[in-house]
């Protein structure tokens, strides 16, 4: 059986939102081997996990679900349930350049570094991950210059990036939508035909029924982006 270039390998974070739902989509375009990984960190919305099985699965996608311990994050709302995820302050806390409790502390370096040593040791070339630098929640951890330092880390600290320039390259950070209004990501989610009914974006959603909750950051962000858009939501 021919081998598979490690640049056609993708290892894709994917939480079961829009935006990491998106970027599985855009890499089966461009790869012939795709891993998905998920995060169980004792998050409050944990129906997530639910919806990234289950997309998984319809793309016929193999899909790993790590498991981080929830007591090494501490002062988030995802997590701690003496907290409450803010509702209706995205304008406010944007105004004022704070960032939310919803912040995971080094959320996204953990998980980047999870899928280094996942996509390094299935000889995968590329980690798609759905950071957003503009219609998002301030986070320092989404920004282009973060992804660019990770960068750098994987250049000089990987087996694969000690052997750039010569027989291969080191693995590379795709982050297609990094630079995208939520507008044009959902407008290119539906040209992708990504099922918005399977996807959830809410940090706080009932944990009964798990209907999004309408009101925190990420509702009211992808509310937006519908609503620009001109597309109806699931």
């Amino acid at each position: 059986m021919k081998s598979i270039s490690p640049d056609k390998i993708a290892v894709v974070l994917l939480s079961g939102g829009l935006d990491s739902t998106t970027c599985l989509y855009l890499a089966k375009q461009q790869s012939e081997k795709i891993y998905a990984i998920s995060f169980d960190y004792g998050q409050k919305h944990s129906i997530e996990l639910k919806r990234a099985k289950k997309i998984a699965k319809s793309q016929s996608i193999e899909h790993t679900v790590i498991k981080i311990q929830t007591q090494l994050f501490q002062g988030t709302s995802l997590t701690d349930p003496n907290l409450k995820v803010p509702k209706n302050s995205l304008k406010k806390h944007l105004q004022k350049n704070t960032i939310p409790n919803t912040y995971v502390p080094g959320r996204n370096i953990l998980f980047l570094s999870y899928a280094l040593s996942y996509a390094e040791s299935r000889k995968a070339g590329q980690i798609f991950i759905g950071v957003n630098a503009l219609d998002y929640s301030g986070y320092p951890d989404c920004r282009p210059e973060f992804i660019e330092a990770y960068q750098n880390m994987i250049d000089f600290g990987t087996k694969s990036g000690s052997k750039s320039g010569k027989s291969e390259k080191s693995i590379q950070i795709i982050t297609p939508l990094i630079h995208l209004s939520k507008k044009e990501i959902v407008s290119l989610a539906a040209h992708l035909k990504v099922p918005f009914q399977d996807t959830i974006s809410c940090y706080d959603p009932n944990p009964r029924t798990g209907k999004p909750c309408g009101h925190c950051d990420s509702c009211i962000l992808r509310k937006k982006g519908f609503e620009e858009a001109g597309i109806i939501d699931g």
